[in-house]
């Protein structure tokens, strides 16, 4: 049988090479957009790590002032503490959670080398965003004192420079010493991967690390924000103070990726309807020019099912060479390691991406072999 469904698409190779082509680069497009939902999917799946929920990052910017900017932005932390609808405040460089803004470097232990987001927070930043350590403790002020600055690393730090060992009180990038380990830290939202982390105590007298992280109590509204913008500028002359709330910004950052994710969506549905037409037009075709053929197979004893599950094997065998053919450029995205991502889930893409082609082109031959399968055999001999 499968022999048989061979010969007769090579007789047909000129009339099927197009669609050959057509489902083939389906196939690549379906195992593109399978693999960034399998990602990310996988990705929202795992834990933030922190809680986003009522908490504002209020952004200060100095602009010409340049007298005792580090006794100013602590007098501000000061006053946002004395507020009774903040619950908490921190202090923290400009790239906090869910903005725009990155700082990485490098770390070093044993000759081993991880590429880690840096973080400059105070005492209470596990304390605003509902952080928990794992193992260790979050460090406090008194801890600077001394020759090494505390740090928290998290999870894929520790495996990226300790493996199995114990972190804690190792010495790390000659100035740093591991305090406590946490376990996520995904700073651009659910969809982003979980790097590498690292939080570095923040120095009194540092003058760069200008953002306050408030926690304020459910309910509190934006004539609380007003209020806080007005207090710090008459505090403040000159400065400049902008508000973020973290749930918006979580928005912002998870657009990002819904957006060409979307985009993707609709032109690979315009590809396959593309596919599916050309797909059921052929078969209608087919069916018209092979009506003779059809009847003298049904007068020979050949059952109604019998005719119907021949042109959908034949569209089946059509379909697998031209995935064949996908399969040789799909197998190598796991074999070269592109885009540094695990090889089951190029496998888990491929299978979404051969399940949804042996789907549309099953469903695109139901009618017409339907068609073919209520043919007459005394009317389509008479015909010929």
């Amino acid at each position: 049988m499968i022999p048989h469904l061979f010969k007769l698409i090579w007789n047909k190779k000129k009339t099927h090479a197009l669609l050959i082509v057509e489902i083939w680069a389906s196939f690549m497009v379906l195992f593109g957009l399978a693999t960034l939902i399998v990602v990310n999917v996988g990705n929202y799946r795992e834990p933030l790590g922190f809680s986003y929920e009522n908490v504002w990052a209020i952004g200060l910017k100095a602009n010409q002032d340049t007298t005792e900017i580090a006794d100013k932005l602590q007098r501000v932390q000061q006053r946002l503490k004395a507020y009774p609808e903040v619950e908490s405040v921190s202090r923290m460089s400009s790239n906090f959670p869910f903005s725009a803004n990155t700082m990485n470097n490098g770390v070093e232990y044993n000759k081993r080398k991880v590429l880690a987001d840096f973080y400059v927070t105070d005492e209470n930043f596990a304390k605003t965003l509902d952080m928990s350590v794992a193992s260790g403790k979050w460090y406090r002020n008194a801890d600077s004192v001394g020759k090494y600055t505390p740090v928290i690393i998290n999870q894929k730090t520790k495996e990226g420079l300790f493996g199995d060992e114990n972190p804690l009180g190792k010495i790390i990038g000659e100035k740093f010493r591991v305090v406590g380990v946490i376990d996520n830290f995904k700073a651009k939202g659910e969809f982003m991967t979980n790097r590498p982390a690292l939080f570095e105590l923040v120095k009194t007298d540092a003058i760069w690390n200008d953002t306050m992280l408030i926690k304020v109590k459910p309910g509190t509204d934006a004539v609380f924000e007003a209020k806080i913008v007005k207090d710090i500028a008459s505090m403040m002359t000159g400065w400049s103070v902008e508000v973020d709330y973290l749930t918006d910004s979580r928005k912002n950052q998870s657009n990002l990726v819904l957006v060409p994710i979307i985009i993707a969506l609709v032109v690979s549905g315009f590809l396959l309807i593309n596919v599916a037409l050309g797909l059921f037009g052929v078969l209608n075709l087919s069916i018209a020019k092979r009506r003779g053929e059809i009847g003298l197979r049904r007068a020979l004893g050949a059952t109604g099912n019998g005719i119907s599950t021949q042109f959908i094997s034949e569209i089946w065998v059509l379909a697998t060479f031209a995935m064949l053919i996908g399969l040789l450029f799909a197998a190598q995205f796991p074999l070269l390691n592109v885009f540094d991502l695990q090889a089951s889930i190029y496998i888990i893409a491929i299978l979404i991406a051969v399940a949804i082609i042996y789907g549309i082109v099953t469903l695109c031959a139901l009618f017409p072999s339907r068609q073919a399968a209520m043919i007459q055999p005394a009317v389509a001999l008479h015909e010929e």
